[in-house]
């Protein structure tokens, strides 16, 4: 192949061009999430999103390894990520009451705290930066493509999180609710069972993370 070959546009190109634009948005759409919550909550995208699905999980609290599975970390990975939390109060890391070899994270008080004072940041991020960059009728073209993607990898399969399934990212839901309730400082405290431990929305908990 020539010089002149690889430089021409191809038509492999303009198939990537949509997967492209995706990655492109999804990293920036991400990087200024990110600001935000650095900016004005101290908390990383990351550090959010472990708050958020603990805050999600039944008495506030996953085992190591689920955490690492809901957030696409490794167990290292997830390892220093919870290690910074504990060591701001956001979070304890116990012995798993099923299992004593295996270790649980949880929300601490302050941690659903600081969920609770970030959360509107976070939500107004999406707001903006998602939904107010996309009039209603592509909303719908993009749900229904990111739908499908998420079915032609997870539908069925074992290994996935049921959390990313689709079936659990309906709107107007519990998961919404929840979102609403989080923002909104309706959660009790720590230990509570309420709309806070209710699945939150895909959009806010598997996003990523940036600097992941």
């Amino acid at each position: 192949m020539t010089a002149p070959e690889i430089d021409r546009p191809s038509r492999r190109d303009a198939q990537l061009a949509p997967w492209r634009a995706f990655l492109r948005a999804h990293a920036r759409v991400e990087r200024r999430l990110d600001e935000d919550l650095r900016t004005r909550h101290g908390l990383s995208l990351q550090e959010y999103e472990t708050l958020l699905h603990l805050a999600e999980s039944t008495d506030r609290r996953l085992r190591m390894g689920r955490l690492a599975d809901s957030l696409l970390l490794s167990k290292s990975g997830v390892t220093r990520l919870v290690d910074r939390l504990v060591d701001d109060g956001l979070v304890e890391r116990t012995s798993c009451t099923s299992d004593a070899r295996g270790a649980e994270a949880s929300l601490t008080v302050l941690g659903l705290a600081r969920l609770r004072a970030a959360a509107p940041t976070h939500l107004d991020g999406i707001r903006d930066y998602f939904f107010g960059a996309i009039d209603a009728t592509d909303l719908v073209v993009v749900e229904r493509a990111m739908d499908a993607i998420s079915e032609g990898l997870c539908g069925g399969a074992a290994h996935c999180d049921p959390a990313l399934h689709v079936e659990d990212r309906r709107r107007d839901g519990p998961s919404t609710r929840a979102a609403r309730s989080v923002a909104h400082g309706s959660a009790t405290g720590a230990g509570a069972h309420d709309e806070a431990s209710e699945p939150l929305p895909a959009a806010t908990v598997n996003g990523g993370a940036a600097g992941r």
